[in-house]
């Protein structure tokens, strides 16, 4: 459940940064920190993403040998 909210706000952190750098008055430094954020929340959603197929897997694996 915990990875499940963490990829939620993951998403909501990276709706924000988009929203904020669609903005014409951000400059390049913010925009270059945005950036590198949205980078990082999109890699945190990667990794949990690819817990969960890994999970189903798993689990699709176990009935199939039951």
């Amino acid at each position: 459940m915990s990875q499940t909210k963490t990829f939620e706000n993951n998403l909501s952190q990276l709706a924000d940064i988009i929203s904020k750098m669609e903005q014409s008055d951000v400059g390049l430094e913010e925009s270059l920190k945005l950036y590198e954020h949205g980078i990082k929340m999109t890699r945190e959603c990667q990794k949990i993403i690819d817990a969960a197929e890994k999970k189903i897997e798993s689990l699709m694996t176990q009935q199939t040998n039951n």
